[in-house]
């Protein structure tokens, strides 16, 4: 393929996007070393810390700054940082964003590249900005799903700290100590932040507030009704603990019977995507009938309307509450 000027523009503006990604990243780095300097400077006393007026006057000089306008954006988006959070990932939300657009840049240009159209070229574009996300929708699923699973030893040994004359603060210090991550993670959490002066119920009240499992809240209820009431809390424990592994194991039972149906639907709603942004790719002469025709157009909407039919059908058959 002949290299045409804006061709080699295009190319010009995706490295130069690159680049500029990768000094970003560096230069964050770098800048949070220096502030972390800065602090203990004032704190040895070998700088003084500056008023509030020159705080105020400095925050308002660099409030419109690039590198801080994505953190302003995703501050303003609800429960995005706490996404962050329950997915442990350990990137700024504005690095991800930074990556994303990268990538969106990249394949736009390929896209076009490869095709010589423009028209459909964001669609590739937007799929390859779509693939840090669910990055870390990804990373979230699994990190819940592992918590959910280690849930039920962490009430057996809380259970058996408990019977062995311990605290129900030591009990948890016991599986942040014994446990893996991330359940070790999470009690190690609340354990400190009770060594620190904050209500054992607010320290696990905010542990549900990061974990969204059910099973959880089933656990800090019934400890913030004992602490109130009274009771065998170890007992307590132990059904909680037998009510979460018996629940799946017929999760597991319903998972393995519905797998087909899961993997089914997977495929037939996503293959006609994946042979659509193919044939664009190789035979664009042969797809723009669907958009350039009368009957393209009907069958274009009654595909769709199938499919999502189709999609609504088989997600009411597999899903299954336990």
């Amino acid at each position: 393929m002949n290299l045409t000027p804006p061709m080699i523009m295009m190319m010009g503006v995706v490295i130069t996007a690159a680049i500029v990604g990768v000094v970003f990243l560096v230069s964050r780095g770098s800048s949070s070393s220096k502030a972390a300097s800065s602090r203990l400077d004032v704190l040895v006393g070998k700088k003084r810390t500056e008023s509030s007026q020159e705080l105020l006057l400095k925050q308002q000089a660099f409030e419109m700054d690039k590198s801080k306008f994505v953190e302003f954006l995703t501050s303003r988006i609800p429960n995005f940082q706490g996404f962050f959070e329950q997915a442990d990932a350990n990137i700024k939300p504005s690095s991800l964003f930074l990556i994303a657009g990268i990538l969106g840049i990249v394949g736009l240009t390929g896209s076009w590249l490869a095709t010589g159209k423009a028209l459909f070229a964001p669609v590739l574009g937007l799929l390859m900005f779509c693939v840090p996300f669910l990055w870390l929708w990804n990373k979230r699923r699994m990190r819940l799903n592992t918590f959910a699973a280690q849930l039920s030893d962490a009430m057996e040994l809380v259970a058996r700290a408990l019977r062995a004359g311990h605290s129900l603060q030591a009990g948890m210090h016991v599986v942040a100590e014994e446990m893996p991550a991330p359940i070790s993670t999470e009690f190690g959490r609340v354990y400190e932040e009770q060594n620190l002066g904050i209500p054992l119920e607010d320290a696990m009240m905010g542990m549900c507030e990061r974990v969204p499992n059910l099973d959880l809240r089933f656990f800090v209820t019934s400890v913030a009704i004992q602490r109130q009431t009274g009771g065998d809390l170890a007992e307590i424990l132990d059904k909680i603990g037998y009510l979460i592994r018996e629940r799946y194991k017929i999760l597991g039972q319903v998972k393995a019977l519905t797998a087909e149906g899961r993997l089914s639907g997977v495929v037939l709603i996503g293959l006609p995507f994946l042979l659509f942004i193919i044939m664009l790719h190789i035979k664009y002469d042969y797809v723009k009938a669907l958009w350039e025709t009368e009957l393209g157009i009907k069958m274009l909407v009654g595909s769709g309307l199938m499919m999502i039919l189709g999609a609504a059908i088989i997600k009411k058959i597999v899903d299954i509450k336990v």
